[in-house]
């Protein structure tokens, strides 16, 4: 059996060898690609004695290129008993560096998992990547214990992340990561990297939590950006009628005519604020 550049089998042979195929259910689109998963680990450093969590880590193929890295260690959370076999391959040629654990990433908070701080790098399973961003940015405790994440999302959802006003991808999830967040998607990733090839193209996201967002409380940013943004079309004197409406823009100093689009994350934060009071 040929070996890849860290002396474990090449993916495509650890899937054979263990019946792995992805399941749509599951949301898995396999990433074997050892050099671009290379290229991911990379864009996760400091990783030399980091702790990192990763979700979906399917075969391994990132889990190797974290460890090949330097990464102090790997806790991964995956879902899918059938892939437990080839990630103990990995356990055994990296000892003491990986811990499984098999659950829903969903029901776990990653910082019960870690004693210190640690870094999140993951090929999130596209049917839940967005509620987990959402969960790990909404966390009651602020900044977060964990330093900074490097996912990969559908483009689409990339966008969304990393959206400013004016941006037709604009919406609750780009104010929610701007106010607590500094986002930049780093590269694209094609289909062709995937096995089976998704229908849309993927990106790599890097997001790093800033220290002392703008100050709101977070159930009252979720209220006045889901009433702004459920009717984006219309002026904000309309969208916005549930939430107090234009003595609550008045409020604000925000003119009652403009749309849900154009407002700043610092607006969104005023009009927060104006709620709370």
């Amino acid at each position: 059996m040929t070996t890849a550049f860290d002396g474990l089998p090449p993916l495509r042979q650890v899937l054979e060898a263990h019946g792995l195929d992805p399941r749509k259910a599951l949301g898995q689109n396999f990433l074997l690609d050892l050099n671009l998963t290379g290229r991911i680990a990379r864009q996760a450093a400091p990783l030399e004695g980091a702790t990192v969590v990763e979700v979906g880590p399917g075969p391994g193929g990132l889990t190797r290129a974290l460890l090949a890295h330097g990464a102090g260690k790997v806790i991964a959370i995956e879902k899918d008993p059938r892939c437990t076999p080839a990630l103990a391959q990995i356990a055994d040629h990296y000892p003491g560096r990986l811990e499984v654990i098999e659950g829903d990433a969903l029901a776990i908070d990653p910082a019960s998992l870690c004693d210190g701080p640690f870094k999140i790098v993951a090929n999130l399973p596209y049917n839940v990547g967005t509620q987990l961003l959402l969960n790990w940015i909404t966390g009651p405790n602020w900044p977060p214990r964990w330093t900074d994440l490097t996912l990969m999302f559908q483009k689409e959802v990339a966008e969304r992340i990393v959206a400013g006003p004016d941006d037709d991808h604009y919406g609750r999830l780009g104010v929610l990561c701007g106010w607590r967040t500094d986002a930049e998607i780093l590269f694209d990733v094609s289909r062709e990297a995937f096995t089976p090839p998704p229908k849309v193209t993927s990106a790599i996201v890097r997001i790093v939590p800033k220290t002392a967002p703008l100050p709101a409380r977070l159930a009252d940013i979720e209220r006045v950006t889901a009433a702004a943004f459920g009717q984006r079309r219309k002026m904000l004197r309309q969208s916005v009628k549930s939430v107090g409406g234009e003595a609550l823009l008045e409020r604000a100093g925000i003119d009652p005519t403009r749309r849900a689009e154009t407002l700043s994350v610092a607006e969104f934060v005023r009009l927060a604020n104006a709620l709370a009071a």
